[in-house]
């Protein structure tokens, strides 16, 4: 792992959860947390601090933001991993509409990976 990547290691249950107790709140603060590492996994700006601010609390940025992380954010982690590259843009955009917390939960399980 490298040391320049944030740790940022949570259950995806927990995630879930959180997203549902505090009605979406909490996702603000994932957003940010997951764009840091993101961003720090493909070395260049992915996902900007506004965008992923605004994501937690609007709904049509949400689902450019998982579109993001589906398509350049996640891609670049698999590769960082030695995994082959699995897009999941369309899973996550189309989660993202109807149920953002199950977004948040994937997209936690994958980041996850890089802490193992």
């Amino acid at each position: 792992m490298n040391s320049t990547i944030p740790t940022f290691k949570n259950d995806p249950v927990l995630v879930l959860v959180l997203g549902f107790i505090t009605c979406g709140l909490y996702l603000i603060y994932w957003n940010i947390k997951t764009a840091e590492v993101l961003n720090a996994v493909a070395e260049k700006e992915v996902i900007s601090q506004p965008v992923a601010i605004f994501a937690g609390c609007c709904f049509p940025v949400n689902l450019y933001f998982y579109y993001l992380a589906g398509k350049e954010g996640l891609p670049k982690l698999y590769e960082k991993l030695g995994q082959p590259n699995n897009d999941q843009s369309t899973l996550l955009l189309i989660l993202g509409f109807f149920f953002p917390m199950v977004s948040a939960m994937i997209v936690q399980g994958e980041i996850n990976k890089l802490y193992k």
